[in-house]
């Protein structure tokens, strides 16, 4: 797979990444700044994509921004807030036609640029905060989103877990915020809090496409330049408790299904040396339908209605989650505690190996196809320190052997067992 070589330039204000590929028709514009979680500020910094990209001074209104993005050939627009390691990340995403495929010399791409650009710094103010019906609206959306995860019992028990497996980390902050912030919030402090973001956060804008390096660095110069900021990278790296003994947590609500969930410290994160063999860990013990969980857990002891697992990559978390009837959590436990040891102890064939290594390296390239895919490829990198090309990447998931599968196993650690069950527990 041949990917064209990122430039990578530090501006004034914001670092730009370039990828001219003429795979692309059309250019894809991320913006991505992140700051170290903290509890204070986590609230406001959830609510903040949803309510920049409703209105700016030069589009007053969703529906007049809409109209105007509609307009440059129905350019798409999109913003979210994500958890990487210790470190809260907003991203901004905008797909654009490339003008070079259309019969018009309209300059498609520097309207659409400027519209990012206002939606980024030049926001709708009024009286010294945002638009408060916006605000207020989107407080509410989020309430909902927030109020709604318990109803979703799969995400409730992954946010109950890692709210015990890492109580005293910065991981465990809730990346949606807490609805007991709601009160404080209005539209003055909130932009206060935006105007403290904009000037503090490391900014990283990635323009991907067929498309002129010079000339992107001459339009990217012009929209995304901070004057007042020296864009520091204030990275946190991920903490962990320190050694302890396992924790198991039973809580019990009003759910027909009970949701095990268990939680392990891998000690591995991205940019390791033996990343690529976690990855296919991973794919052997739980993270493809062939794997050990799925196998047993599902299929041999009919126990779970789902058993899977994936990992975090910056923080060196690897996560298991399976749906299970109340009365068979020990079986089950047992079970998917065995396959963890069966990992250790080597049993599992070079054929398992080589299956995990081909459906990674698939869904490598499949993630590395699509524009936004490969700039969270090359973001995770940014983020470790480490760059490593494309090609280089698949490359070493081949190179991956057993004896590299078990030494991953070996360092990887149980943390605790959570489990969400019925009122009535197991009992019959």
């Amino acid at each position: 797979m041949k990917i064209s070589k990122e430039s990578v330039y530090e501006k004034q204000g914001y670092r730009l990444h370039i990828l001219p590929s003429k795979k692309y028709k059309t250019v894809s514009i991320v913006a991505k700044l992140k700051a170290p979680l903290k509890r204070e500020g986590i609230t406001e910094r959830a609510l903040l994509p949803n309510v920049l990209q409703k209105a700016t001074n030069n589009h007053p209104n969703v529906r007049a921004l809409q109209s105007a993005l509609e307009n440059l050939y129905g350019t798409g627009f999109s913003s979210d807030g994500t958890k990487k390691g210790e470190n809260h990340v907003l991203s901004f995403r905008m797909e654009v036609v490339n003008e070079a495929y259309l019969t018009n010399q309209e300059p498609i791409l520097e309207k659409a640029m400027q519209i990012f650009s206002d939606v980024l710094f030049n926001p709708k103010v009024e009286q010294g905060g945002f638009d408060e019906a916006i605000v207020n609206r989107e407080k509410q959306t989020l309430e909902q989103k927030i109020k709604s995860i318990k109803d979703d019992k799969m995400s409730y028990a992954n946010m109950r877990l890692i709210d015990h497996m890492c109580e005293d980390e910065p991981y465990a902050l809730h990346v949606h915020g807490y609805l007991e912030d709601f009160p404080a919030i209005n539209a003055e402090s909130l932009y206060e809090y935006y105007q403290g973001m904009i000037d503090r956060d490391l900014l990283d804008v990635y323009i991907i496409g067929d498309i002129e390096e010079k000339e992107m660095e001459k339009l990217a110069d012009q929209f995304f330049s901070r004057s007042r900021s020296e864009n520091k990278d204030n990275h946190q790296d991920s903490v962990a408790s320190g050694k302890r003994k396992v924790n198991e947590v039973i809580e019990k609500e009003d759910v027909n299904q009970g949701k095990l969930h268990i939680g392990y410290r891998t000690n591995i994160k991205f940019g390791d040396d033996d990343y690529f063999a976690l990855q296919v860990f991973n794919g052997i013990f739980g993270g493809f339908p062939s794997s050990k969980l799925f196998m047993n857990v599902r299929e041999k002891h009919s126990l779970a209605y789902y058993a899977a697992s994936r990992f975090e990559s910056h923080k060196g978390l690897l996560l298991v989650f399976s749906g299970v009837d109340p009365k068979d959590f020990d079986q089950a436990k047992s079970i998917i505690l065995e396959q963890m040891e069966a990992m250790k102890s080597g049993d599992f064939s070079d054929a398992q190996v080589s299956e995990s290594m081909e459906q990674v390296i698939n869904q490598l390239q499949e993630t590395m196809d699509h524009a936004n895919g490969l700039i969270e490829v090359l973001y995770h990198q940014m983020l470790s320190g480490v760059s490593i090309p494309a090609k280089e990447i698949i490359e070493n998931v081949r190179k991956v052997k057993k004896e590299d599968v078990i030494k991953v196993a070996e360092k990887i650690e149980l943390d605790t067992v959570y489990f969400l069950t019925s009122q009535k527990g197991g009992e019959e």
